[in-house]
This record gives C-alpha cells, sequence and structure tokens, in this order.
C-alpha cells in the first residue's frame, strides 16, 4: 500500500505546472498568477490514505482563493485538513467516503486587480472491480464449428491483465485455432473433441491495486461428428466488413482479426497502396497488428485476409490519427503596457478536430466590447487605446473531443516610474583578472534609461558591458583600480531614481606548493603537500579539500581514520593498492579556487603467476615449465624463482630449483630421477618476493644412473703409514634410483699403472700400510642399480706423515712466509663485520695451506674513549678463503684487526692492522627490576641502568599490561616513554585497585631499545594496610613487539608488513606452553603461524593459520623437562623471517613450581649444589684435556643453526646416519669466546620496526652478509678457532662415518 500511495503521489508532483510570461516584481501592484496547480486526472487508489489537490499563487495584494466543483461552487474548506489553505488554494481529502466527491475541479485566485483560473481536473474514484454473479449455460456446439467465450471483464485501475484458466489453475493452452482477443474473450476457429471442458474461467488481475477477479466458470460441450465438414472463413472479430478506428498522436495503434472455419484459416495484412510501416509489430500468431506511436503517415485504409482451402474473408480499417489541443509555439505571455497604447493578445494553438477557443476576463466569459475598444477575432483580442481599467486576467482556453489547454495572461496598463529594486550599497566581490557583474533591476513604465558611473564619471572602455538595457553592468577582466563605488540611474518620463553599488576585486587563491607524483609501497604511509595563498578577507571560506579520482576524500578527525590532513599534507596510512590513482588538491574560497593534482603509485609485490603447464622438450628428466605472470602492481619483475617439493625424501617442504630474468615466463628445468616432483612458482620485485603459485600436478621421472660424482673430496694422513679418504656423499635426490655405491679408486702417482678398487656405501675410506707422506691419485665413481655417473676428476692426496719425517724435511716445510695484503672491513651491523684480502702467494705457505687466522683487538669503547682496553679475539678460518664473516663485536667501539696465514707447522706474519668502529647499538637488559610502595592506584618502579649500554642511553620504554589472574591473559596494555638517562625510577599512576599488573622495561639508545625485564605487582584493595607490594616471578620477559612508540629516536616511520604485536609473552608448564600477545586494533584481522621445535629432535611443526585477535595459541603434547624452540611467523614457511623467537623448557613432573618457597627445600638446595660441583669438576677435566691433546671439535646448538646456515650440514647428517664415528682431526675447528654464547640471537624481533638498525637482535640471517650460497658451506659457517685470553670453551660435533679399511 505504501508504494501505490507513492506513485499516486508521484504522479501528482509530475502533473504540476509553472505558470510563465512577464515577470513582474511583487513590489508592484499585480494581479494574480498561477505558480503550482495540479493538472491531470487524479485517481484515487483504494488504499490512498489522502488525495492532494494543489492550487498556488503569486500577487500584490496576495490573493485569495476559491473553486468550483461540476461548475458549481465547492467549499473545500468545510473537508479538508490542510491548516494553510487560507495562505493557498491546495486541499486535502481524506479517503472516507471519497467517492462523493468524484467531478471536476478547477481553482480561482483573485485579488483587486484580477483574478486567475486553472485547468479542471478530474478525480476519479474508481470502485472495485468484480464479476458479476451469474449461472452460465453450457455453450453446445458441433465439431468444426466456431466457439465464442465471452469474458466481459470489469473496468478498473490500469493496469489490467486477462488470461484464461481451469478451475484448477492451469492455463488454456492457446493456438492459431483457440486465441484470446484484445477484449477478452476467448475464440475457438473450430472445435474439437478435446475442447469439451466444464471449467473454462477468465480471470482479470489489477496489478495497481492487487486484485484478480474470477468470472463464473463456462462450461463447453462439443458434440462428436464422423467427418466434420470445411467451412469458408469467418472474422468471429471484428464483425462487419469494415471499420473506423480513431486514435490520437503518438498512441499505439492495434488492429486485430480472429477467424473461424475449418481448416484454421490464416491472416495476412495489407494496408491499401501503401507497404506495412518498419514499426509493424504481428502477434498472437499473426491476429493482431500493432504499430508503436502512430502519426499523421499512418493514417489510411487497413485490411486483414483470412484465407484457407474453402475461401477467404476480409476486413478493412479506416484508421484516422488525430490530435488534443497544443500551443503551437508557447502560450500567450502576460504583457505590461503604457496607457494610450493598442495591446493584442493571440492564443496560437493546434489540434485534430480544430479546437474551439473560449476567452474569459478573470474568469467570466466574454467577447466583444466596442464601447471600451476591445475586440474579439477568433484566436486574438486587441485592445484600442488601452486604459488603466483594461488591466486584468485574462484567460485564453482552446478544446476539442480530445482535451484542452488554458493560458492566464496578466495584462497591466499603466505609467510607473523607475522603481529599482536592487538594494542599495550592494556590495559586489571578485577576484583579479576576473569577471564582474553589478545588478541594478528596474521596474518602469514605459522603459527607463538606464546610465552607470564611477565617481561621477560615466562608464565607459571595452571592458565595459552593459547587460539587460543596462539593468547590469559585466567588467571583464577585473583590476585592482575597479575596486571603489558605483552608481546605477534609471529615468523616464514619470521620474528617476539611482542607487549605489560597491565593488572589492580581492586577491585570487593560488597554490605554491603543489603536489608531486610519489611512488609508495604497499602498506607504508603516503605524504602530498598542498599549500596555498588567499586574500586575507576570505579566510573564513577558505579551505582545502582533497579529491581522488573525481571523488571527494572525506577526511576524518578519528583515530582509525587513514586519511588525515596536517600542516597542508595530506597523510594516507596503510596504502594499499585501492589508494592509486590521481589525487587533486582543491584550494577554494566563496569567490573562486585553485588545484594541482599529482599522481600516487602504488607499488607492492608481484602477484602470484597462474596457469602453469609443464612440457617434455628432450626427455622426462629434461621439461620446460611455462607460466602466466601476475600483475606487478607498478615495480617490474626482475626474477621469477622456481621451487620443487618432492614427496620421497623431504615431503611438504619447497626448496628452490632455478631462477629466471624477470622478462622470462618459462624455465628449462634438469629434474633428478626417481622422484615425483611437483612446482610452484613466485615472482621477485623491487619491493620483495610475491606469494607463490598454485602447485602443478605431480610430475613423476624415472629412475636413471646418478648424474654426478662426489665432491669436496678430502684426503688425509691422520697417522703415519695410514691415509683417510672422505667426501661430500650424493644428495638423496641425487641419487637417481636405488642402489647407490661408490667406488673408490687409488694408485701411487707415477709409480702404479693399475688402479685399486673398492665399492663401499659410506661415503668414507681407510687406506692402510701406506709408505709416509707418498702422493697418491684418488678418485670417486658413482653408481647406483641403473648404471654408472660420468667418469670422476682424478684427485692428489698424500699418506700420512711421522715425526721423524717431517725432521727430514725440516728446511722443505715451515711456518708461512708472507702475510695477506689489502686487508679491507665492511661493518655490517653493531655485532658483524666483513673481512677481506687478498690471498698469500702459495709458494710462501711452504706447506699444505691450513687456513688463515683473522686476529682483532678492542681497543676502547666509545662511550669512555680515555680508558684503554686489551680484548683480543681470534677466529681459524680453513681452507683456501679470501674473506670471513667476524662475529660478536661490541657496539659502539674501536677495533684494530690483523689477519695471518698458517699451515700445520705453524703461523706466518700477520698482516698491517687495520682499524674499525662499530656502530652504537641497543643496549643490554637492565639488571634489575622491582616494583615497591604499591597504592590503589599506583605503585613505584626502581630500576637499575644496564650494565652495557652499547652506546649513548637516551631514556627507557616502560609497558604494563593489566593482567587476568585466571586466564592469564592480558587485559589491557600501556605504553610510556621516560626520557632522561638518568632516570631509575618511575611512579605509574592511574592503576586499578587489587589488581596484577606486569611491567616491562626496556634501555634505549638513539638506535633502539633492548630487551625488557618483566616485574609483576598487585596494586593494593581499599583498606588493604600491608605496604609490601605482591611481586611474583615471570615465567617469561621476552614480551617483545614490532612497534614503539615514535617519540623514542631512531624509529622508522614505515609500518611493519607483518602483524605488528605488543606484548608477547609464554606461560610454560610440564605438557604445553601457552604464546599470547596483543594485536593492534587495525591489525586484528591478519593471520600469523605458530611453530616449534624440540631442540634435541630438530624438527618443526606448524600451526594452521592463527587469526591475530584470538590474542593467545596453545601448544600442548610437549615433553617434561625439554627445551624447545618457538616461533611466530608471518607466512607459513620457515625461510621466512620471525616476528617473535624464544626459547622454552618445560617443567618436570613433581618438580616445585618456581613459585614455591625454596627456603623451606633444604634438599634441592644440596642437589643444586653437589650439579655446581660436579660441573666445577667436568670443566676442570676438559682444561687439562685442551693442554694434552690439542684442539677440540664443536658446534653451534642446534636452536642457532638456522643463523649460522649449517641447514645443509644438517639435512648430509640426517639423511646419512652413521652410529659409528671416526675421530676428529686437525682440520675440524675450534670455537671459543668470551662469558657469552657465540652470536646469541635471542629472539628474532626487534623493538624498532626498521629491521636495518636490529644489530644483535638482527632479524637478518648471516648467509645475507655472504658473496655467495657456498661461502658458508666451505666455513661450515664459522668453522674455526675463535679464541681469547680469558676463557675457552668448546661443544662436541657428532664426528664423520667411521673407516673403512682397504
Amino acid at each position: 500500500m505504501r508504494l501505490a500511495g507513492s506513485l499516486q503521489l508521484a504522479l501528482l508532483l509530475a502533473s504540476i505546472s509553472t505558470a510563465a510570461g512577464l515577470s513582474i516584481p511583487l513590489e508592484v501592484e499585480q494581479p494574480p498568477t498561477i505558480v503550482t496547480h495540479t493538472s491531470g486526472p487524479i485517481i484515487a487508489l483504494p488504499f490512498d490514505n489522502t488525495i492532494t489537490v494543489r492550487c498556488e499563487a503569486r500577487g500584490n495584494p496576495p490573493p485569495e482563493y476559491r473553486w468550483t466543483k461540476d461548475g458549481k461552487e465547492f467549499n473545500y474548506s468545510e473537508f479538508t485538513t490542510n491548516k494553510t489553505h487560507r495562505k493557498n488554494g491546495t486541499f486535502v481529502l481524506h479517503s472516507k467516503q471519497l467517492s462523493q466527491f468524484q467531478g471536476k475541479y478547477r481553482c480561482y485566485a483573485s485579488n483587486k486587480l484580477g483574478t486567475a483560473i486553472t485547468e479542471e481536473v478530474e478525480l476519479i474514484v474508481p470502485s472495485i472491480p468484480k464479476f458479476p454473479k451469474e449461472t452460465l449455460e453450457p455453450v453446445f456446439v458441433k465439431e468444426g464449428e466456431p466457439i465464442i467465450l465471452e469474458c466481459n471483464p470489469p473496468k478498473g485501475v490500469a493496469p489490467r491483465q486477462l488470461y484464461w484458466m481451469s478451475l484448477g489453475l492451469e492455463h488454456i493452452e492457446q493456438d492459431e485455432r483457440v486465441s484470446m482477443g484484445t477484449d477478452g474473450n476467448l475464440y475457438f476457429s473450430n472445435a474439437l473433441q478435446k475442447d469439451s471442458r466444464t471449467d473454462y474461467c477468465c480471470f482479470a488481475a489489477f496489478h495497481t491495486i492487487r486484485t484478480i477477479v474470477q468470472k463464473t466458470a463456462m462450461a463447453v460441450v462439443v458434440e462428436s461428428s464422423e467427418a466434420p465438414p470445411v467451412s469458408k472463413p469467418s472474422l468471429l472479430l471484428p464483425s462487419g466488413v469494415q471499420s473506423l478506428v480513431v486514435l490520437l498522436k503518438g498512441e499505439n495503434l492495434q488492429l486485430e482479426c480472429i477467424p473461424g472455419g475449418l481448416p484454421t484459416p490464416n491472416i495476412t495484412w495489407t494496408k491499401m497502396g501503401h507497404d506495412l510501416p518498419a514499426r509493424t509489430n504481428l502477434s498472437n500468431f499473426q491476429r493482431l497488428l500493432t504499430i508503436s506511436a502512430v502519426d499523421d503517415r499512418d493514417q489510411g485504409k487497413y485490411m486483414c485476409l483470412a484465407e484457407n482451402s474453402a475461401g477467404k474473408a476480409v476486413h478493412y480499417f479506416d484508421v484516422v490519427v488525430e490530435e488534443p489541443p497544443m500551443w503551437q509555439t508557447e502560450p500567450p505571455q502576460s504583457q505590461l503596457s503604457v496607457i494610450g497604447s493598442d495591446v493584442h493578445i493571440k492564443c496560437s494553438v493546434s489540434g485534430k478536430p480544430p479546437p474551439d477557443i473560449t476567452w474569459r476576463r478573470n474568469g467570466e466569459i466574454f467577447r466583444d466590447d466596442e464601447l471600451n475598444s476591445i475586440q474579439v477575432l477568433d484566436d486574438t483580442v486587441a485592445f484600442h487605446n488601452a486604459k488603466p481599467e483594461d488591466s486584468a486576467v485574462y484567460q485564453c482556453e482552446a478544446s476539442n473531443v480530445h482535451g484542452s489547454v488554458l493560458a492566464n495572461v496578466n495584462v497591466m496598463v499603466a505609467n510607473v516610474a523607475p522603481l529599482i529594486l536592487t538594494r542599495d550599497y550592494a556590495e559586489y566581490a571578485v577576484v583579479l583578472g576576473g569577471d564582474a557583474i553589478m545588478n541594478c533591476t528596474v521596474f518602469s513604465s514605459p522603459p527607463s534609461n538606464i546610465t552607470w558611473s564611477k565617481d561621477e564619471t560615466a562608464i565607459e572602455g571595452e571592458r565595459f558591458v552593459a547587460l539587460e538595457n543596462g539593468q547590469s553592468l559585466k567588467i571583464i577582466s577585473t583590476e585592482k583600480g575597479d575596486s571603489g563605488v558605483y552608481m546605477c540611474g534609471a529615468s523616464n518620463s514619470e521620474g528617476k531614481s539611482s542607487v549605489m553599488a560597491v565593488l572589492d576585486v580581492k586577491d585570487p587563491t593560488k597554490i605554491v606548493v603543489a603536489p608531486q607524483d610519489v611512488e609508495i609501497v604497499s602498506g607504508t604511509t603516503a605524504q602530498l603537500m598542498c599549500h596555498a595563498e588567499h586574500d586575507k578577507s576570505l579566510q573564513d571560506s577558505f579551505k582545502v579539500d582533497w579529491m581522488k579520482d573525481g571523488k571527494e576524500i572525506v577526511l576524518s578527525s578519528e583515530t582509525d581514520s587513514r586519511h588525515f590532513v596536517d600542516g597542508g599534507r595530506l597523510h594516507i596510512m596503510n596504502v594499499n593498492l585501492d589508494d592509486q590513482g590521481t589525487y587533486t588538491c582543491v584550494a577554494k574560497t566563496s569567490l573562486d579556487e585553485d588545484h594541482a593534482t599529482a599522481l600516487l603509485t602504488v607499488l607492492d609485490v608481484p602477484d602470484a603467476p597462474k596457469n602453469l603447464e609443464i612440457s617434455e622438450i628432450k626427455s622426462p628428466r629434461n621439461v620446460v615449465l611455462s607460466w602466466i605472470p601476475g600483475s606487478d602492481h607498478n615495480s617490474s619483475v626482475t626474477e621469477f624463482v622456481v621451487e620443487y617439493e618432492e614427496s620421497q625424501w623431504e615431503p611438504g617442504r619447497w626448496r628452490e630449483l632455478q631462477k629466471v630474468a624477470g622478462n622470462q615466463a618459462t624455465a628449462e628445468l634438469a629434474l633428478h630421477g626417481h622422484l615425483n616432483y611437483q612446482f610452484r612458482v613466485y615472482a621477485v620485485n623491487a619491493v620483495g618476493p610475491g606469494p607463490p603459485s598454485e602447485p602443478t600436478g605431480r610430475y613423476p621421472t624415472p629412475p636413471a644412473a646418478p648424474d654426478r660424482n662426489p665432491e669436496n673430496i678430502k684426503i688425509q694422513g691422520h697417522l703415519p703409514h695410514q691415509m683417510d679418504i672422505s667426501w661430500e656423499p650424493l644428495l638423496p635426490i641425487e641419487q637417481n634410483g636405488p642402489g647407490l655405491e661408490y667406488e673408490v679408486s687409488y694408485r701411487r702417482l707415477g709409480v702404479e699403472d693399475q688402479w685399486t678398487e673398492h665399492l663401499v656405501k659410506r661415503h668414507s675410506f681407510v687406506v692402510r700400510n701406506t709408505s709416509t707422506f707418498i702422493p697418491y691419485e684418488i678418485k670417486i665413481h658413482s653408481r647406483n642399480s641403473h648404471g654408472w655417473a660420468p667418469e670422476p676428476k682424478v684427485f692428489t692426496g698424500y699418506s700420512g706423515e711421522d715425526v721423524v719425517f717431517w725432521h727430514c724435511l725440516r728446511e722443505n716445510v715451515s711456518v708461512p712466509t708472507a702475510a695477506p695484503r689489502d686487508i679491507a672491513v665492511e661493518v655490517i651491523n653493531t655485532t658483524i663485520l666483513r673481512v677481506s684480502w687478498t690471498q698469500v702467494p702459495p709458494a710462501t705457505v711452504r706447506g699444505h695451506l691450513g687456513g688463515y687466522h683473522i686476529h682483532w683487538l678492542r681497543r676502547k669503547s666509545l662511550l669512555n674513549p680515555n680508558k684503554t682496553l686489551d680484548e683480543h679475539q681470534s677466529l681459524s678460518i680453513p681452507g683456501k678463503r679470501s674473506h670471513a664473516i667476524v662475529p660478536q663485536l661490541e657496539p659502539f667501539s674501536e677495533y684494530k684487526l690483523t689477519v695471518n696465514v698458517f699451515n700445520k707447522k705453524g703461523n706466518g706474519p700477520r698482516s698491517d692492522p687495520v682499524t674499525f668502529s662499530t656502530p652504537e647499538g641497543v643496549p643490554v637488559q637492565i639488571p634489575i627490576l622491582t616494583a615497591s610502595n604499591p597504592k590503589e592506584d599506583s605503585t613505584l618502579l626502581v630500576w637499575g641502568p644496564p650494565l652495557e649500554a652499547n652506546g649513548i642511553l637516551s631514556g627507557y620504554l616502560l609497558q604494563y599490561q593489566l593482567i587476568n589472574e585466571t586466564t592469564l591473559e592480558v587485559v589491557d596494555s600501556q605504553e610510556v616513554n621516560i626520557t632522561g638517562a638518568e632516570t631509575t625510577q618511575w611512579q605509574v599512576l592511574g592503576l586499578e585497585g587489587d589488581s596484577l599488573y606486569r611491567f616491562q622495561l626496556s634501555a634505549c639508545t638513539q638506535t633502539g631499545c633492548g630487551p625488557p625485564l618483566a616485574e609483576e605487582s598487585r596494586t593494593v584493595s581499599t583498606g588493604n594496610l600491608s605496604p609490601t607490594p605482591a611481586v611474583a616471578p615471570v615465567q617469561s620477559s621476552h614480551n617483545c613487539s614490532l612497534s614503539v612508540s615514535s617519540s623514542i629516536p631512531g624509529n622508522s616511520a614505515h609500518p611493519p608488513l607483518v602483524p605488528a604485536l605488543l606484548n608477547i609473552s609464554s606461560y610454560v608448564s610440564d605438557t604445553f606452553a601457552k604464546i599470547s600477545w596483543t594485536a593492534r586494533e587495525e591489525q586484528r584481522d591478519l593471520q600469523l603461524y605458530v611453530a616449534y621445535m624440540n631442540n634435541r629432535e630438530g624438527n618443526w611443526r606448524i600451526s594452521d593459520a592463527v587469526n591475530t585477535s584470538q590474542s593467545f595459541h596453545v601448544i600442548d603434547g610437549l615433553k617434561p623437562g625439554t627445551v624447545y624452540t618457538v616461533r611466530l611467523m608471518a607466512k607459513g614457511l620457515l625461510d621466512n623471517a620471525s616476528i617473535f623467537e624464544d626459547v622454552i623448557q618445560t617443567r618436570v613432573k613433581g618438580v616445585v613450581s618456581p613459585r614455591s618457597d625454596f627456603s623451606t627445600h633444604g634438599w634441592v638446595i644440596g642437589t643444586l649444589c653437589a650439579v655446581a660441583l660436579l660441573t666445577l669438576v667436568a670443566l676442570m677435566a676438559c682444561f687439562v684435556r685442551k693442554n694434552k691433546g690439542g684442539k677440540y671439535a664443536g658446534t653451534l646448538p642446534p636452536q642457532r643453526q638456522d643463523m649460522f646456515s649449517m641447514e645443509k650440514v644438517k639435512e648430509k647428517e640426517d639423511l646419512h646416519p652413521d652410529v659409528e664415528s671416526q675421530p676428529m682431526t686437525d682440520d675440524n675447528y675450534e670455537y671459543s669466546d668470551s662469558d657469552e654464547k657465540p652470536l646469541k640471537g635471542g629472539s628474532l624481533c626487534s623493538l624498532n620496526r626498521d629491521d636495518a638498525v636490529g644489530d644483535s637482535i638482527s632479524r637478518d640471517s648471516m648467509v645475507d652478509y655472504a658473496d655467495g650460497g657456498e661461502e658458508f658451506d666451505e666455513d661450515g659457517s664459522f668453522i674455526g678457532e675463535y679464541s681469547d685470553r680469558r676463557r675457552r670453551a668448546s661443544v662436541s660435533e657428532p664426528s664423520g662415518p667411521s673407516p673403512v679399511t682397504a
């Protein structure tokens, strides 16, 4: 009902017309002029609550209104509910008994000068349509005779839809024989036996009023006949031979012919003497002809022909197109005339048939008035020597059978002195160089002569143009000198008048600093500058708007808004690809505006390639992988990386296979045999690597012989009369098939021709009973069940040496004689540098090259440059190398470094020293943090400064969280920057009473903040008199974050590309660990992955994606008393950088919790003392063994192996387990340091968003600083001797395979 009411309202509003004509200022007395009124028929729908009929007029004095209904006075005030009807003629009728108001209405608006009227508007109140209740007799026909079932539908609100159905609401099937006419009747050209039924129903649907009515069912009985006779065609519709069709221009013509006869006749249409118009449409089985929007050309005689085998029948239609009355050009206009002039009103209308014209004066019909010299000539009224009393409202109404049009013409006959309607001293403002228009609207009769002047001087010049007979003055390209007071004067025979106008020429608005085109990386902040100058007097209206691609950017003051303006600069936070586009700065005032545009290009990582396809080229192991690159997001792709995964050896682990240039979309891949591959590709551009593509399907390769032989063959003589041969075995994927073996062949160099051969499955072999230090030729040949690898290279090595032999060759084998040259250092970060040198000539080594020693001396700390230090350290690099990575430097210090070469005899001379300094780093953890003097809403924190500031201390970062003691979750988190290096205490205010808080404090330098120290404390409740704070130890104090307040110097302004987490902490039990965090509001729907590794087993496990809004993740199924490494990662790949890393140890069942009172357990203290004593004894034993036996072998702790690129070494050990171990030799390395573990990485997270400042907490892998992927393989990831003066320590490494005796 509400929809239909809206439709009716729209109909009424659309029918409102506006009067046109002479515009007389309302300050002048004038007759009424109709401004709006309702026209056209008003159809009152059953559910309309009210009906509104409008009539509004303007005049001076204000007009009064009256209405007529069907030509009689209608007192609408008795029925209307419109409270403003006395001010206008609009009235409102309610739906109750609305039918009594049906009729034709006309509005009269009158004042003392005349009366204006409206066209008649008809109010139609239709009744609810219904079929009459009737009893219909069955229709009996013989088979082959025609049938007409009459519908006679009721009238109702259009549109009306008719259709025939059965009582079961099944449509009556229609075809060329049976069809419904436009009158709703159902016509049968000939009856068949199947037409007999008792439920023919006609339905009429009125959609506007949502009503469907049904006619009483009709029955048809067809009497059967053995052979129905053929009958000539007859026309069931229309009747007779000829019809007259009259319709209005623009309406649709419909001509219909429905025939009867057997067989069913066909219908054809023609237009006599012409072709049918192109707009002709035939429907309803050719029975209905429709021509849309007819005009005069469509008039004429049309014929329909019904024809079958028995004969023909025709019908002729005479089509006549007529028109309702309409204005030929426009309605007659109102006139203002001088007394004594002649006045003519012409009413030019057209129509068919020609309309009759009726003239009225103030609503009353009038004819010629010779006494008053008024003459009516059909469509024209002429006034001769017009007088003031001729002033009135004259109506011209033209009508024919199709409608009528009416025009009100206001005729005013008067002489009026100039009346200037423009306000005196009106102010006009214009921008320098713009056009100004000053108005001087004058009403007078006869017309006035209007002049403009300034400073009593007439205005003249090309830049000054008078418009509208001087009623406006236009100044083109205004100048500053145009400012001032102008006078407009008007005069006629009745008098004169003048007004002043003030013009102010203002400075234009101009953008002086325009935004510049910028390229920005996705996820960072874009800034566009726009600074404009404007006239100071327009300050109140001045503003700067920003638009993107033509649409205004809505700027919000809310903190979570991505767009804001500060200091004339538009900031776009966390830019994404949707932000790319053209940005326009619009500086505007109330008078003018200026704009400047800039293009913002967003750079992002490339999209994943699509449609990967594999095709073979030479063999099943040589294939071409092709793909379709994704969008590069405005940064050209530099390379594509092809990765593979195979299901036999490392299922689920993806490894890099090949890189191709960014302008290629194919890669030729050489594959290993006996593997089941799948491939994927990702693209890399200047922003970074994009996501990988969807993997291909599995691609199996057939088995084959090995493609290569072992490499890195080592030939050593650890003992006299023995030669140890070892090599780097083939990786599992390189075996190409089952049954891998190695053929070891050797012979004495230059002495023996025959090779001694042995087949082994291990990757080492021992030749015994050799002469001392004799050269041998050795080769290692791979084979498997499918054949041999290519012929191997021959290597030369020596058997073992003894003491006597060395004494004999003392003059030939000695210490090296030359020192490395061109020593260069490159400081990578605060604790790591890269050192390179020029290798010594081989002749100066004087023996087998053992490697190089790097020695560095810490001379002084830059925090205390006057204090001289003497801290020596060294690192041994085995083999033929020219560069190395030096770790474990102290930040903000000055060093001196030298390099020397060594062989088995000893060390060569040292190089010239190189002096360098390390940059400022972050402080170490503060040594102590205590919470004291707790109160209801505050507590006092006291701490000690860090023992090592590693730079100039700038202050502290305090983070504290409200803890839910039941779930141990963080309820609220706050952050405070404490400036001043001397500050050692802080009163924390605004806390909640009787609540547990965790406080974390980090010391900060300009580089960033160090690891925090945590302390828990409880505030007291009201009435708690105990001054002692409730302090509990914290399970983990990492709580690291990737976001720090910008008030700490050195922080980057760019937001991270990974989830920014705060307050990361861990709670550890015996079989599970709970990792908690707090996510920033704008990053609550990002994903992360939790990975953990048993440090004894070395296998990583990765969780499913975890939403950051969850704020915690529980790792269960852990082993009690076991050390684990835990990582939080942005992607589910272990080779991605971690957001957080921690080493935890699960509790042992039955062991007292750290919160227990240790003072009550003496046996625990005794046990700890015993353990400490045993540890001391073990250290002493190691020290004695070191002095006796020389060097130890060592390796880094498992949890640090990834930092030292030991990945390949570990793979070999996992894939080739060896229960037996051979002794370590002097070629193995030693690692020693001062009081800290080597390269302790801690958690791979930083309190600074800029990873480049990470120093000792760096997220970068050490491999990134190497020249190539092989550098660390050769070094064994810092394999070498690493010692200092203070302490020597070593850790054991799994030894190589056990020897095989020849």
